[in-house]
């Protein structure tokens, strides 16, 4: 378990978490080539990810699945509970179903395999810093064949139906705002309450009904590429 020192206040802090010390050197040597990022500490198991994102309070949490003392998915759950201004993006190795569903309702906003390129790497943790969707094609692929049709977004209220599309469309709650004409912590409201009303755990099953039930035309290629 590291911790790390000094960071511009701009940064997107970022904790890594994985069993494999080569992996972890891996992505802090890649991540900090990046001026946007600042690798604020790494951890080997689930339970130390837990304890230093609660000390830390990264912005995104690159977690992966397969983890000793606390598997990933529980300290997805444990993180994002405790801590609903972190972002967890799952990158593992694993793309077998119920691994993906899993750590989609613990409350991951992502799911990366660990061959993504670099380029699309560095995108998705800017992209899940700003609060917006990441899948691989592949996880995107598994979980639109699966999800159900959500049966009560029927009382959705038109507002909120408004937000859930473009929460699809692979938004930020702040673009959402803009494009609204209404506060960013309303539009925080609205999305509580849609994932509510839909009984999801977090924003991108919400985003994956959505598209399942047919209420977004069109979706980001941010979104499942």
């Amino acid at each position: 378990m590291t911790i790390a020192g000094t960071e511009s206040l701009m940064s997107i802090r970022v904790l890594i978490v994985d069993d494999h010390a080569v992996v972890r050197q891996g992505l802090r040597i890649f991540l900090d080539m990046e001026p946007d990022f600042v690798i604020v500490g790494e951890a080997a198991d689930g339970a130390a990810a837990v304890q230093l994102a609660r000390q830390l309070r990264p912005d995104v949490v690159l977690m992966d699945l397969l983890l000793p003392v606390m598997d990933g998915v529980t300290a997805t759950g444990h993180i994002r509970r405790e801590l609903p201004d972190t972002e967890v993006i799952a990158l593992t190795s694993v793309l077998e179903n119920n691994s993906v569903f899993r750590a989609i309702q613990a409350g991951a906003i992502g799911y990366l395999l660990k061959d993504t390129e670099a380029p699309r790497l560095r995108e998705a943790i800017k992209a899940a810093a700003d609060g917006k969707v990441q899948l691989s094609p592949e996880a995107a692929t598994v979980l639109l064949r699966e999800v159900r049709t959500p049966s009560s977004s029927e009382h959705l209220t038109e507002r909120e139906t408004e937000v859930l599309q473009l929460l699809a469309d692979g938004r930020s709650n702040k673009e959402i705002a803009r494009q609204l004409q209404i506060a960013e912590t309303t539009v925080k409201s609205h999305v509580k309450s849609i994932m509510q009303k839909l009984d999801v755990a977090s924003r991108t099953q919400a985003a994956l009904y959505a598209v399942r039930a047919g209420k977004v035309l069109s979706r980001r290629a941010d979104f499942a590429t």
